[in-house]
């Protein structure tokens, strides 16, 4: 096996050596043909592929080196640097350009004569004859095929099978499958038709050279037409509701064209290639063929890539802007183009340089590496098609499921369920189902796997456990791979979970005073145990990485707990507040979502870390406060919670009266459609707690669930005052009387009246904290 780095290097180096090899050219000679016939007779039964034949005719060698020399020639190479190596290369390709140009004329007149010889007729032209009417008769017969298969047969099965709006690959494979399965089925029955028409005309043959070139012709047909229908099949350049990448049907079309005339002519170039070499001609008529054909492919190649750039860039990026998709894409869709185009160039010229050297190259590098990616895109499509498969059954059986549990609940009810509206969706992760993340691995895999194949077609003979570094890098990424996939399936379980908890949690008014839309227990502790999934999932991916390059993790346990102690000794507050959110979690003293006070603080809930936590205050203040900075902690958001309302009203306000209203309102208010269900007790008076200068204070109270209070405090104010109007109950309005001696009731100056109204208002303040803050809360 030849180092990679040795390959470039050569390949490099043998675009200099091209100018040589042109000049060699020039000076080449050339002789009679009589005189040469015999001496490439004598050749060949002496069984020399390549020749020198000097100015009389005579073969002066066959120019290769003896068993001795190559051996010593090896040694000394086997401890070279790859630069060494490389030069030797090229020197032994300049040396063996210039062979082959100067015994290329003779080349010629040896092709022509094992083509007489073959020839069933003695004439170089029966060859060109029986390969047009090969291409004539195959014509003859894809247009049979058209019309009559096609037309009446194919139709029936194709065209009654396609549906204006398919859904995923599970509605796509098939019917793309069973498109190119009839094309094949077609092209095999064109095939057929013509072999037919040809015996029916020649009749049968019973000469091996022209029934080899026949079997080639029709074998190149048939590769290319089936290449061509696995680009149909990939592009659907026709029916675009059935194309799976984001093509327009211009860019599909286009591109469907030139992919299927590049694979013709490459098909075609393979197989006449290996007729020139399996009929036995010169080696350096094959490497001449060979080379220039692959050069004009190479050159076809390139301009489909220029022309197809952009379309194929916007596939890339499923046909969104640079902006709005991930680096990794965006790099992709730009740098795919150049390095292709890099790539074809480097793999014709080291074709050139192996035919030159005459070394293996049973197949050009770009030829194989179409291969290799129609392989991944068909490979992919068929590994979502099962993805899909399998999870739209498993969603089918929950939707029956549901269905059968709603219109169990709805007989019961004896009312008909109506589709209640949808919410807004919320954030969604990439990878939010186990189907997306089947997707994702199946991506990685196929490209992996395209990676490997790749290298294979590049270099056949590599050996991958053969190289220390490679197989550790092969292990390093696959340990990362088992690692990803190992996090993204805890983690899809445990946001399921959250979901599941977090379906009957009401989502609490912004600006109310909080308590309601508490999460449960589990849906509270699962986002830390994600975090803490990960921190296991990276530091253990991270140790068996080291264990993999050969480093000792032994130490690094004892500088953790070295580590340990001095976090532990210099970072006590932390500790403490660590410690502090581990008990209280445990404790479930608060939950995510409910509404707290701890003596400065109050506030919903919004996120739990692992050392702190986060309070949004009903006014939309946002606190942060540290587990350990807790001290007592009240939660108003537990089990039930009562509300009490004061109602001031005149002294004389019949108190038994407004008892038995209040009571009667509480039973109506659970009869509520929007707010009967919420009550634990209902609405009820409580009497006068309260006398006051101006006004008695009768206080009403109520018992309903957290964080519902607020939402029937609301109705029962509005209940209460429209009650009092009907009921011709006053409320009574705060006031304060200054008496005045009425002598002097006329003798007060402006400031003297101020002053008044200012003690007048400062009553009224007292008053009002009075009622709010103090009095009996019983």
């Amino acid at each position: 096996m030849r180092h990679p780095l040795l390959r470039l290097l050569s390949t490099l180096m043998f675009v200099l050596a091209l100018a040589v090899g042109a000049s060699a050219q020039s000076n080449s000679t050339t002789t009679e043909e009589p005189d040469i016939a015999d001496a490439i007779r004598t050749a060949t039964e002496a069984g020399a592929s390549v020749i020198v034949i000097d100015g009389n005719g005579q073969v002066s060698s066959n120019g290769a080196p003896t068993t001795t020399e190559t051996e010593s020639s090896d040694d000394l190479m086997d401890d070279a640097s790859s630069l060494m190596k490389a030069q030797s290369e090229v020197a032994e390709f300049r040396e063996e350009l210039k062979s082959r140009l100067a015994a290329l004329p003779y080349s010629v007149f040896e092709v022509k004569y094992i083509l007489r010889e073959t020839s069933p007729d003695g004439r170089i032209m029966t060859f060109v004859e029986v390969f047009g009417w090969c291409v004539f008769l195959l014509l003859l017969g894809r247009w049979a095929s058209t019309e009559i298969y096609g037309k009446r047969i194919a139709r029936r099965f194709v065209v009654s099978r396609i549906v204006e709006n398919p859904q995923g690959y599970k509605d796509k494979m098939p019917f793309l499958f069973m498109r190119f399965v009839a094309g094949i089925v077609g092209t095999i029955f064109a095939m057929v038709f013509a072999y037919i028409a040809g015996y029916l005309i020649f009749g049968e043959t019973s000469d091996l050279a022209v029934e080899f070139t026949v079997t080639a012709i029709f074998s190149a047909f048939f590769i290319a037409r089936t290449i061509s229908d696995v680009w149909r099949m990939v592009l659907s350049p026709y029916l675009s509701q059935y194309r799976i990448p984001h093509f327009s049907d211009r860019d599909a079309k286009r591109l469907y064209l030139w992919a299927s005339a590049l694979a013709t002519y490459d098909v075609s170039t393979v197989i006449l290639s290996t007729w020139v070499a399996d009929f036995g001609l010169n080696y350096n008529v094959y490497a001449l063929v060979y080379g220039v054909l692959t050069l004009v492919g190479a050159t076809g190649n390139i301009a489909m890539i220029l022309f197809n750039a952009r379309a194929i860039s916007s596939a890339i990026r499923t046909g969104r802007s640079k902006e709005s998709v991930s680096w990794i894409l965006r790099l992709l869709s730009v740098s795919w183009a150049p390095l292709t185009v890099a790539y074809v160039i480097f793999g014709w010229f080291q074709l050139a340089f192996d035919l030159v050297l005459e070394r293996p190259a049973p197949l050009p590098v770009v030829a194989g590496t179409y291969s290799v990616l129609m392989s991944i895109l068909i490979a992919y499509g068929v590994i979502n098609y099962a993805i899909e498969r399998y999870f739209n059954r498993s969603r089918q059986i929950k939707q029956i499921n549901a269905d059968a549990a709603a219109d169990g609940s709805a007989a019961l009810d004896g009312e008909i369920l109506e589709p209640a509206d949808e919410p807004s969706e919320p954030y969604r992760h990439p990878i939010a189902t186990y189907e997306d993340l089947a997707r994702r691995a199946a991506g990685v895999l196929a490209f992996g796997i395209g990676g490997v194949a790749l290298m294979a077609v590049w270099n056949p003979d590599i050996d991958w456990m053969s190289d220390t570094y490679v197989e550790r890098g092969i292990d390093v990424l696959v340990i990362m791979f088992i690692g990803y996939l190992v996090y993204h399936f805890f983690r899809i379980w445990i946001d399921s979970k959250i979901a599941e908890e977090s379906v009957d949690m009401a989502e609490a008014e912004l600006g109310d005073e909080g308590g309601a839309g508490s999460a449960s227990r589990l849906a509270t502790l699962l986002p830390l145990f994600r975090g803490a999934i990960l921190a296991v999932v990276v530091v253990s991916i991270i140790l068996i990485v080291l264990l993999e390059l050969g480093i000792n993790v032994s130490p690094l346990f004892a500088g953790a707990g070295v580590v340990g102690l001095a976090v532990g000794f210099g970072s006590q507050t932390l500790v403490r507040d660590v410690f502090s959110g581990a008990f209280f979690l445990l404790d479930d003293a608060f939950r995510k979502g409910e509404y707290i006070d701890i003596g400065d603080v109050k506030g919903t809930v919004e996120k739990i870390s692992v050392r702190s936590f986060q309070l949004r205050h009903h006014l939309g203040a946002l606190h942060t406060i540290p587990f350990g900075e807790i001290k007592v902690l009240t939660n108003y958001s537990r089990d039930w919670v009562i509300m009490k309302l004061p109602l001031r009203v005149t002294y004389d306000t019949d108190v038994e009266k407004v008892r038995k209203l209040i009571k009667k309102l509480g039973q109506q208010l659970l009869t509520d459609p929007v707010i009967g269900d919420n009550f634990i007790q209902p609405l009820k008076s409580q009497g006068v707690i309260e006398m006051q200068d101006s006004a008695m204070i009768i206080r009403v109270k109520f018992m309903t669930k957290p964080g519902d209070q607020w939402l029937i405090r609301k109705k029962v104010y509005n209940d209460i005052r429209e009650l009092f109007a009907r009921e011709g109950i006053k409320f009574a309005h705060r006031e304060v009387t200054v008496r005045v001696a009425a002598d002097q009731e006329e003798q007060l100056t402006p400031k003297q009246k101020e002053a008044a109204v200012g003690a007048v208002q400062a009553a009224i303040d007292e008053d009002i904290l009075d009622v709010n803050e103090g009095g009996d809360d019983r």
